[in-house]
């Protein structure tokens, strides 16, 4: 490639993200200023849902931050950011929701959960290792360490595309459990949906980053066999 595919190339690996997370957070801002019509709050919306599934022992807290909302199947804690533990908008139902779908799919050992799961070993490692063996193995012109940097890496980029059908299926529970439990009206369903959309968004964005990257590498390391 080129100087300038491969400014293109970086470019495009820097807005892709950013784009994202802009389109998260314009979301975000536009529903959370929306009220649903049950008045229910973020922290309401998870305890109704997940007492609908029989997760009486689930329990839910209120953690810092902004979208730092997650579930813990460790300790079987939903967590929800301040907003969205107190807010009653459509964003703070839409992700309460999402996050309890992950407690569904946990209590059910939803496949790609368990998968995605079992991963977090080797993703967490090559995440954080992969770049170092992989440009150190080319700068001193050891062809083995960077096809083992290749393969750390390509167990992150694993634990990414298995992230994908996690969270589409913990979106497609949430709305499910929104509209079955009435806690938003068929008016509503469209605009909640988008919240959830635009949150989905930044997990492809994260996959096609991981993927280019690594097909990056491969490239590079068969080149340098030929």
């Amino acid at each position: 490639m080129g100087l300038g595919t491969y400014l293109i190339y970086f470019a495009l690996l820097l807005i892709i993200p950013i784009w994202a997370q802009s389109r998260v957070k314009n979301t975000y801002k536009k529903y959370s200023k929306k009220v649903t019509s049950s008045f229910m709050s973020g922290a309401q919306v998870a305890r109704k849902i997940l007492d609908e599934n029989g997760l009486y022992d689930v329990q839910i807290e209120e953690t810092r931050g902004m979208l730092t909302d997650h579930y813990d199947p460790r300790k079987k804690v939903v967590r929800l950011s301040s907003g969205n533990f107190h807010g009653q908008s459509m964003a703070a139902a839409a992700i309460a929701a999402h996050e309890v779908g992950h407690a569904i799919q946990d209590a059910e050992e939803y496949a790609f959960l368990k998968f995605r799961s079992a991963l977090v070993p080797a993703a967490n490692f090559g995440s954080n290792t992969a770049i170092f063996i992989i440009i150190g193995g080319f700068l001193f012109n050891q062809m083995n360490l960077v096809l083992l940097g290749i393969i750390f890496m390509a167990a992150a980029v694993l634990f990414q595309l298995v992230t994908l059908p996690v969270e589409f299926n913990a979106s497609s529970r949430a709305m499910t459990q929104l509209v079955t439990t009435g806690i938003i009206q068929n008016n509503e369903e469209r605009e909640t949906k988008k919240v959830l959309d635009a949150a989905a968004l930044t997990y492809v964005a994260a996959a096609l980053v991981a993927v280019a990257e690594l097909i990056r590498f491969v490239l590079m390391y068969v080149a340098s066999n030929e």
